[in-house]
């Protein structure tokens, strides 16, 4: 290879964090699709914990999604650069060949 470098556990860190991410924002999302929001009593209250837990939970949706996205492109950025450094190895031991 050439002296091109990108240690692979930068990668391997990113993926896990965002995967874990993505991981958390799901379980969020269930607990407060699951919450029971009249145990606080009031009925207005009662609707608008109703509203606010379906608001985050579309948000935490989102949030997931996205992650998901970010690891897709870290797999992306990973694939691309092993692809950019053969190929810088292979012009150098061409260039030693052509001396």
């Amino acid at each position: 290879m050439s002296d091109l470098r990108l240690e692979d556990t930068i990668f391997e860190h990113l993926k896990k964090t965002f995967s874990s991410i993505s991981d958390r924002m799901e379980d969020a999302r269930r607990s407060l699709r699951g919450a029971d929001a009249s145990a606080v009593g009031e009925s207005q209250l009662v609707e608008d914990v109703q509203d606010f837990a379906d608001d985050w939970g579309y948000g935490i949706k989102q949030l997931g999604k996205h992650t998901h996205g970010a690891v897709k492109m870290i797999n992306k950025i990973g694939e691309t650069f092993d692809g950019l450094d053969l190929e810088l190895a292979q012009s150098l031991k061409a260039k030693k060949k052509g001396k």
